[in-house]
């Protein structure tokens, strides 16, 4: 039985009529839901959108200096593209997983993909920057919806023993994404314009949108109907919003000008603020007894400092190749490229590893071979083959963390939470992101002597680099001692997730 039993919330299919039916999802045939590989089919679904979504993460990027010349624009105006979805993500992502949790993670899955569909039609066809900025916040409320409810579709559809594995695929799809996103879009720049990056999205978003009506479970087990809370929200967006934009803009105006300082300010003042509302109120976005759960919470910061080793790692390491190794951005590029393919080809196995060890070997072992290949590059910056075997290292220690540590997470919570769980999850990514770029971007700017962005002495480079890797080896390091302090973490059998008959 699906969506239509008393824990759905939502009355009877069959009694279900007119615009009623829109907030109804729709049942999976029955030979889907029947198949002993109809988890698999769900995963595969999902991965679709996770694919997505760090394909257009980064994609865009490599676009921009196209974007600014089209438009006009200065640095600061154009990144303002990135901006505007990650602010949208980030800020809204763990309040949408919450909704989830009430009203079904299926439906807000295939309506996420309908308006990630239609936002990126309206930003390939944006006339101007400001209206293309506009267009990038209904993107992001698209690609929100999407990742709010990506891992919590996994933990929904697969038998609790083979969870572990079916986080890792998600993951390998969001690697392989992530890594194939400034390839590909180089080759649309160079066959089109700015404008086919977000085009593309149309026909993949289609065929998404197709896949999850058919292949995802109907959701069971929602939590109760409760009013949205929206005071909530607001102030998570904001707190968010300041802190994003110091982090952003924060080497170009002046870590001590007075607009950074209140945007500083603002985010520390709402983000208390939104912790104050949240322990009242009756009805929160985030539930906040569920940081009370030591695998959850250990769990929820050791992944955010993965995500700021991994991303800050691939934001300071162009700098050195083409700053002091002389290799074109293209070779640069393809150079890099070997972290996030070892992180994708390894997340697979660690799933299933995690399944059969559990959570804390591999989390812990992971963050440790990361930061061991991090504190290498400092202590001895080098270019060649001894490079690459660093770079695959901490491609294979993150990618041996990240299906551990979210499996863990995810098993931490009740059935009902799980939207919420992994709204926070993916909220933490975004977070993560932006820390990775800002904070990486400032100590290697402090430690070259200028701009991370004007930097081109090859020692002055070489300098940066060594003091970003050792920032980034102490994160990594950071995060194996909160993985081993995790306590449980794994589903137990009361919690096992299952489809749909």
């Amino acid at each position: 039985m699906g969506a239509s039993d008393s824990s759905s919330g939502l009355p009877p299919e069959r009694e279900v009529g007119g615009w009623r039916r829109l907030l109804v999802e729709p049942r999976r045939p029955a030979r889907i839901a029947n198949s002993p590989q109809a988890h698999w089919w769900a995963v595969a679904t999902v991965c679709v959108g996770a694919f997505m979504g760090q394909l257009d993460a980064s994609i865009v990027v490599i676009a921009l200096p196209s974007m600014k010349t089209y438009f006009h624009s200065s640095l600061g105006g154009v990144e303002w593209v990135a901006l505007a979805y990650l602010l949208t993500l980030v800020a809204l992502v763990t309040a949408l997983g919450r909704f989830a949790d009430m009203v079904g993670r299926k439906l807000l899955y295939l309506y996420g993909f309908g308006i990630f569909i239609i936002g990126s039609g309206l930003c390939g066809l944006a006339p101007t920057l400001v209206t293309l900025d506009i267009f990038r916040v209904v993107q992001g409320l698209g690609a929100a919806m999407l990742q709010a409810n990506s891992v919590a579709l996994i933990v929904q559809a697969m038998p609790r023993e083979k969870l572990g594995r079916g986080i890792g695929v998600q993951g390998a799809a969001q690697a392989l994404g992530l890594c194939l996103g400034p390839g590909i879009g180089g080759l649309l720049l160079v066959l089109g314009s700015w404008r086919l990056l977000f085009l593309v999205n149309i026909p993949a978003g289609i065929i998404g949108m197709g896949l999850g009506w058919f292949l995802l479970p109907r959701s069971r087990f929602l939590a109760k109907r409760e009013p949205i809370d929206w005071v909530g929200v607001g102030l998570f967006a904001i707190a968010v919003a300041g802190l994003l934009l110091a982090l952003s803009f924060g080497d170009q105006a002046g870590w001590g000008s007075a607009y950074i300082l209140v945007c500083f300010a603002a985010a520390l003042a709402f983000g208390v603020g939104f912790l104050v509302w949240e322990a009242r109120a009756s009805a929160p976005m985030m539930r906040l007894a569920v940081f009370r759960r030591r695998a959850f919470s250990f769990g929820i910061t050791s992944g955010l400092l993965s995500y700021l080793a991994l991303f800050g790692t691939l934001f300071v390491f162009p700098f050195y190749l083409e700053f002091s190794e002389h290799l074109s951005p293209a070779a640069a590029g393809l150079r890099l490229l070997i972290l996030p393919l070892a992180l994708g080809l390894t997340a697979p196995f660690a799933g299933v590893g995690a399944d059969r060890l559990g959570a804390r070997p591999l989390t812990v072992g992971g963050m440790a071979l990361t930061a061991a290949a991090l504190l290498a590059i400092a202590l001895h910056p080098t270019t060649g083959p001894f490079l690459l075997v660093e770079l695959i290292a901490i491609g294979v220690g993150l990618g041996a963390f990240t299906p551990s540590n979210n499996a863990a997470i995810m098993g931490a919570v009740e059935r009902d939470q799980v939207g919420m769980a992994s709204g926070i999850l993916n909220m933490t990514r975004g977070m993560g992101t932006a820390m990775g770029v800002a904070v990486v971007g400032l100590v290697f700017g402090l430690a070259a002597g200028s701009s991370a962005a004007h930097a081109h002495s090859s020692v002055l480079v070489e300098h940066g680099l060594a003091a970003a890797a050792l920032f980034l080896a102490a994160t990594a390091a950071a995060a194996a001692v909160f993985s081993s302090l995790r306590g449980g973490g794994q589903l137990d059998s009361r919690e096992r997730p299952f489809t749909e008959l």
